[in-house]
């Protein structure tokens, strides 16, 4: 379902790309954004919505709602890569650290005091 929507989406943006690509300008120069222009309306002369207005329109449309249903869909299902992750130190989920057995003790406890050095032979 989430590709067909993404192939659907791109051919929406290629299209919208196509028909704002087509259209012709509207007067919109360097003379005309200074009052040297010959029309007086603020947007240049207007005139009538043709196919390719429209098609703009539509596709616009069809692009704002293609980019709202993708961002619904991406976000379902997923798991974050950081919240997967275990802490530091701890085991991963579903395994289980191994026992290890106490260190053994010592049978005859360790002298507190140091062993008595010989001095070197002088030479």
């Amino acid at each position: 379902m989430y590709y067909v929507v993404v192939a659907l989406y791109v051919i929406v943006c290629f299209s919208l790309m196509l028909v704002v690509l087509l259209q012709q300008g509207k007067g919109g120069d360097i003379a005309s954004a200074f009052g040297g222009g010959s029309s007086q309306a603020a947007f240049g002369a207007r005139a009538g919505a043709t196919v390719l207005s429209r098609a703009t329109t539509i596709c616009a449309i069809l692009f704002m709602l293609g980019a709202i249903t993708l961002g619904i869909l991406g976000q379902g299902g997923g798991q974050s890569v950081v919240g997967g992750r275990a802490p530091q130190g701890a085991a991963p989920q579903g395994t289980t650290q191994p026992v290890t057995a106490p260190a053994p003790t010592p049978a005859t406890p360790a002298p507190t005091t140091p062993a008595p050095t010989t001095p070197a032979p002088a030479q």
